[in-house]
């Protein structure tokens, strides 16, 4: 593990514990812990970055689906089917990310965030209403290839905002209401963040003992941010995620040209 100082572990922990917050409410904590990690390991190489993000991802996942299965209407053996697929393609994401550049990540994660916030802003009424019921066939065979594939793919590759990603196309193709939809996206997360992780540790690409130390924060984000989502609803959700999103274009465009 690299020479860190005490401020830049606080500040990594600290973030570590907001973003298991933010991923259980409505997804993409990566937005912030990636960035994090850029900010505070700026001489790392980006496939370990990538690396100990994963290692640090997957406990607060865990943790915050959980919490969601134990009291959210989640169809678990969907989820699984999805999340099966994800697996699959994080790992082939995985293995592309050895060759990533620190420099390219941060615009690219900036023009993924302008497409969210455009999404959610053009779309008010969005996943707040009450879910149809149970999926078609078809809807649910879509959710696997699509959106179990596709965005798999790219947690495995890049990895931030996989969670937002996936309660958007959740909601769409399985018309879910959000709060069912950020539940089943955790199941699903949870397997592609250990296919990405398999495939990091595989190359020898996680910090492990900083991520040790962060994980243990990140779960208390996001044991905490499930129980709320479950407690205040879609309504919440929605708002949660338009603030994420927009904060965190402001801090990528200030980083990018300043």
């Amino acid at each position: 593990m690299p020479d860190i100082s005490l401020t830049t572990l606080v500040f990594l922990c600290a973030a570590a514990l907001v973003a298991g917050w933010i991923d259980a409410v409505v997804g993409g904590g990566g937005l912030l812990l990636l960035p994090a990690l850029l900010l505070g390991l700026p001489h790392v190489p980006a496939a370990h970055i990538l690396g100990t993000n994963k290692a640090v991802a997957i406990v607060g996942t865990t943790g915050a689906a959980v919490t969601y299965v134990r009291t959210a209407p989640v169809q678990v053996k969907t989820a699984v089917r999805i999340g099966l697929a994800a697996l699959a393609g994080s790992m082939g994401g995985a293995f592309f990310a050895a060759g990533i550049s620190s420099d390219v990540l941060r615009p690219v994660i900036m023009v993924v965030l302008l497409g969210v916030a455009a999404f959610v802003m053009l779309r008010p009424s969005f996943g707040t209403g009450e879910g149809k019921g149970p999926a078609t066939r078809a809807r649910v065979v879509t959710a696997i290839v699509l959106v179990g594939g596709g965005i798999g793919f790219y947690d495995g590759l890049f990895g931030p905002g996989t969670g937002t990603f996936l309660v958007l196309a959740l909601t769409a193709v399985l018309h879910l209401d959000l709060v069912t939809a950020s539940a089943t996206a955790k199941i699903v997360n949870v397997c592609t963040n250990a296919g990405a992780l398999a495939m990091f540790a595989y190359q020898g690409t996680v910090l492990w003992q900083l991520a040790a130390l962060m994980a243990v924060f990140n779960l208390a984000g996001g044991l905490f941010g499930a129980r709320m989502a479950l407690r205040k609803g879609a309504e919440f959700v929605r708002g949660v995620l338009l603030v994420v999103v927009f904060s965190l274009v402001a801090k990528l465009a200030f980083d990018q040209w300043s």
